[in-house]
Parts: C-alpha cells; sequence; structure tokens
C-alpha cells in the first residue's frame, strides 16, 4: 500500500435554564440511554445546559442529522445565549472568513470560497450554512476546528516527525500529542485492516498518528478558545468517530482541562451502538 493510499483512508475513516419556550421539532425525536431509558427532549436539554461541552455526533452526509443540530442548537441558545459552535468541517487556518462572514463583512458566497470548503471538506454545503446563518443571526462564534488537510494527509503518509515547523502551526506541540488509548488504537486498526489489509505497521502507524492530530488539534481548539471565553458554553459538531467513547477528542479536552463537563449526544447512531456501555450519554434519533 502506498502512502497516498494510507492518506485517502486516513480521509475515508474520518467519515465515518434562563426564561425558554419548550422546544418544538419538526419531528418529535426518540432519546435515549446506553441503558435504554427513554427522556423526553426537554429534559435532556436541561441536562445539557449543564454542561460546558456539548458534542453532537453526526454522520456527514445524514440529511436528518444536521437538521437535528441545527434543532439542538436553537433549543440550547434558548437556555443559554453565551453559546459558540465548533465545527469539525472548517480548518484552523481558515477562522479568519467565518468571523468576517459572522461580522457581515462577507457574503455567503465569499465565506464558502474563502474556507476553501468544497475542497477540504467535500459534504454538502446546504446541510451546513443554516447552522451557520443561524449563528450570525445570533452573534454566536463559530470556531474553525480541524487540522489544515495538507498536514493531516502528510503525517498519513509520513508521520509526525515529518513534520516542518511551518507545518506545526495550527496543531499543538507535537509533546501534547498523546497516541492513546489502547482501545482507540485497536479500533482504528480494525478500520484500516478492512480497507487497506494486513498491510506493513509501519503504514498503520502512521494513519494512526493522523487520527489522533486529528483529534488533537480539535481538543486543542476548543479548549483554546474556553480558556479565553470562560462565560461560553461550546457545542461541537463533528463525526461520530471522534466522539464515541470519549477516546477521540472528549478525552483530549479533558486532559488540557480535567474534571471539565462533557456530554456526548449521538444522531440517528447505527442499531449496534445503541446498548454500547459508555459510548455515548445520549442516543437522538429522528429517523
Amino acid at each position: 500500500m502506498t502512502g497516498k493510499s494510507i492518506a485517502k483512508l486516513c480521509a475515508l475513516s474520518l467519515s465515518l435554564f434562563v426564561f425558554w419556550t419548550a422546544p418544538s421539532y419538526a419531528q418529535t425525536p426518540t432519546i435515549t440511554t446506553p441503558t435504554q431509558q427513554k427522556l423526553d427532549a426537554q429534559t435532556v436539554l436541561k441536562q445539557l445546559k449543564q454542561s460546558r461541552v456539548i458534542y453532537l455526533g453526526e454522520t456527514h452526509d445524514s440529511e436528518a442529522d444536521h437538521r437535528a443540530q441545527l434543532e439542538i442548537i436553537r433549543s440550547l441558545h434558548q437556555q443559554n445565549p453565551k453559546l459558540a459552535i465548533g465545527m469539525e468541517m472548517f480548518q484552523r487556518p481558515f477562522q479568519s472568513g467565518l468571523d468576517s462572514y459572522l461580522a457581515g463583512a462577507s457574503t455567503e458566497t465569499m465565506l464558502r470560497e474563502f474556507t476553501e470548503f468544497d475542497k477540504r471538506w467535500g459534504y454538502s454545503w446546504e446541510f451546513y450554512y443554516p447552522i451557520i446563518s443561524f449563528a450570525k443571526e445570533n452573534q454566536l462564534p463559530v470556531i474553525a476546528l480541524n487540522t489544515p488537510m495538507e498536514v493531516t494527509r502528510k503525517v498519513a503518509r509520513q508521520g509526525l516527525e515529518s513534520l516542518t515547523a511551518d507545518e506545526k502551526r495550527y496543531i499543538p506541540p507535537i509533546d501534547e500529542i498523546k497516541l492513546e488509548p489502547e482501545r482507540y488504537r485497536d479500533r482504528l486498526q480494525k478500520i484500516f485492516a478492512a480497507h487497506a489489509g494486513k498491510g506493513s505497521s509501519r503504514w498503520f502507524n502512521s494513519f494512526f498518528q493522523a487520527q489522533v492530530l486529528w483529534d488533537e488539534t480539535m481538543a486543542d481548539a476548543i479548549v483554546q478558545f474556553l480558556q479565553k471565553n470562560p462565560d461560553r458554553q461550546i457545542v461541537v459538531l463533528a463525526g461520530q468517530g471522534h466522539i464515541i467513547y470519549g477516546d477521540g477528542i472528549p478525552s483530549r479536552v479533558d486532559r488540557r482541562m480535567p474534571g471539565i463537563k462533557q456530554l456526548k449526544v449521538l444522531l440517528n447512531p447505527p442499531a449496534e451502538y445503541l446498548k454500547e456501555t459508555g459510548i455515548a450519554d445520549f442516543f437522538w434519533k429522528t429517523r
């Protein structure tokens, strides 16, 4: 297997109360916990209000997931106007493009072009724009969380040690990138083997470093924002693979801010997730 193939595989795997009125949803969600307890939306939203970081784990090409994200964000904003939105879909070098749009200094077209959204993300703009539009209307910060794709791809081919000083500008210090936990490595190794065959350990090691770099960079961006904005709560939109069991982003946020309250919501998760203890705090199903 070539380094280019590993880079493609990396991208593939990662795709894998203030007064407020009761929320109204286009479709009433079914909300459960891993213990099969059924909850209503208002009860869950009250619990989410107590969390500093809320993860809404999506399947990137699911329109239903993105509708649910917007509805949840609207309801959370009713409870707490001091909300922010962190998005895996935008890469850190393009934060100024988001800031410009949110400030009213650029258009939707300019935002999409400046952030190179179509090239760098590849999923439908229409899935995400209503969320960004809501943020603009309500003056909510939107934080670009992701690693530049050039850096991730290089690490997937050549490992972390290959990065130049310039390439390290938008990632955490190398000594803060922890290649753990072991169960995360094991889970990703199964994904790697399924797509790439046995391969060599060298290829997998680089692949795993790229996955962890992605998670560490997003965790670092979340923590930097929260430290600068101690009155803010953040909703993180990311793929479910970055969130399940807390092994991706959440554990790395906790390492940087020990004891921080975080809750994980999986949107329309696959059936095999529904009885997995510890995989998430809530399953939010709309289809």
